[in-house]
């Protein structure tokens, strides 16, 4: 097995829970930067890495970096990478780019010059003009950051957020990868009940209960380099056994999700279903107001509107203000919440314990957390 250098992409500010994840699979061999997690594998680890994180946005194979602030410099030394070691006599490989802060602004005239400079060193390669593009797909970055070039091709195909469940959305749909972080970072366990008042099409329900069931979350999905000859199959074979031998599918769940959406919360029974747990996660159309809970000590997990493209600004702090009431009433549970708002503490009733910064998007959020009580070994979990 080849030492690789890979590259998980993520969300600015959740590059510490990807470090983790990655720890957690065995990889400490690792550098944190924004906006992505540098990490040191072998071909078993593109596997795995698609496989099994639930917070990054894709899995990039490094293949060189260099400064370049010249069109021939760019050229020449994208030219002398290894490009034969993973791209095939007929392989498909487009070429992606972006330039921050270079001298070589132009986009465009990068990704053609790295384009013909792959072609030139191919040609040597395998003896021919000329090359039909019929095979695997290997697609290309260019990434130029002050006159730094870094040269990848994705590993993943489309982004680690589509889990392969939810065919159908509803409008400013949560992505999976940010819901599992929002349950990552609550700390919430699978022996406490979790809800969610504010599901809309169910994405932070049924990301609890995968993490719940230790189910991998790339194991209803396919990935791009599956069909790379690069990556002998007994790795994938090994990784999709790996994730059927983790998966813990009869464990009780005590995980719920409201809307008063009645549309929403269909395609919520959908996803779910479509995620194989049905029987799994509960749902009930009910207002905010009316929320309840039997259970101690559970989590509110949660992903509010926020009046930019759901419903007006005083419909978001009417459903505040009964969010807050509802946290007054289940006096032992913790409250998780992402929003745009920057003093949800006017609505809760008390100011948050802890805030970190995150983006739905485009859109600068924060996820507030209010902590509940600690729960002890003599507490009953059901309020009788």
């Amino acid at each position: 097995m080849s030492k690789l250098e890979l590259i998980a992409t993520t969300v600015f500010g959740l590059e510490a829970l990807v470090a983790q994840e990655l720890k957690d699979l065995g990889y400490d061999r690792l550098t944190v930067e924004n906006g992505r997690v540098t990490f040191i594998a072998d071909e078993a680890g593109i596997c795995r890495s698609n496989m099994w994180l639930r917070c990054a946005e894709r899995i990039l194979l490094k293949i060189g970096t260099f400064k370049a602030v010249t069109f021939e410099e760019l050229f020449q030394q994208t030219k002398a990478l290894p490009w034969e070691d993973w791209l095939p006599l007929k392989a498909q490989f487009p070429v992606n780019g972006k330039s921050v802060k270079s001298k070589l602004f132009s986009v465009s005239d990068c990704q053609a010059l790295v384009k013909k400079a792959i072609v030139e060193k191919l040609k040597e390669t395998y003896n021919c003009s000329w090359f039909e593009e019929s095979g695997p797909r290997y697609t290309i970055e260019v990434a130029l950051l002050k006159d730094m070039a870094t040269l990848t091709i994705d590993t993943t195909g489309l982004g680690l957020h589509k889990r392969g469940y939810r065919q159908l959305t509803g409008p400013a749909p949560l992505k999976e990868t940010l819901a599992a972080a929002m349950i990552k970072l609550s700390h919430w366990h699978r022996d406490r009940a979790l809800l969610d008042p504010f599901c809309g099409t169910g994405t932070i329900v049924i990301e609890a209960a995968l993490i719940a069931q230790n189910r991998a979350p790339g194991l209803k999905r396919n990935f791009v380099s599956e069909n790379w000859p690069n990556i002998p199959q007994i790795c994938w074979q090994e990784t999709w056994q790996e994730a059927l031998d983790m998966w813990e599918k009869d464990i009780l769940l005590n995980i719920y999700g409201s809307d008063i959406d009645s549309k929403a919360l269909q395609l919520a029974r959908l996803n779910t279903a479509q995620a194989g747990l049905a029987e799994k996660v509960h749902y009930q159309r009910l207002p905010v107001a009316e929320v309840r809970s039997r259970f101690a000590y559970g989590h509110l997990i949660t992903n509010p509107p926020y009046g930019e493209r759901i419903g007006s600004f005083a419909d978001v702090e009417k459903a505040y203000k009964e969010l807050g009431e509802v946290f007054e009433r289940l006096e032992t549970w913790s409250l998780h919440m992402l929003t745009n708002q920057p003093h949800p503490e006017q609505f809760i009733g008390r100011r948050w314990d802890k805030s970190r910064k995150l983006y739905n998007g485009r859109l600068e959020c924060h996820f507030y957390q209010f902590f509940g009580p600690r729960p002890n070994r003599k507490s009953p979990d059901l309020l009788l």
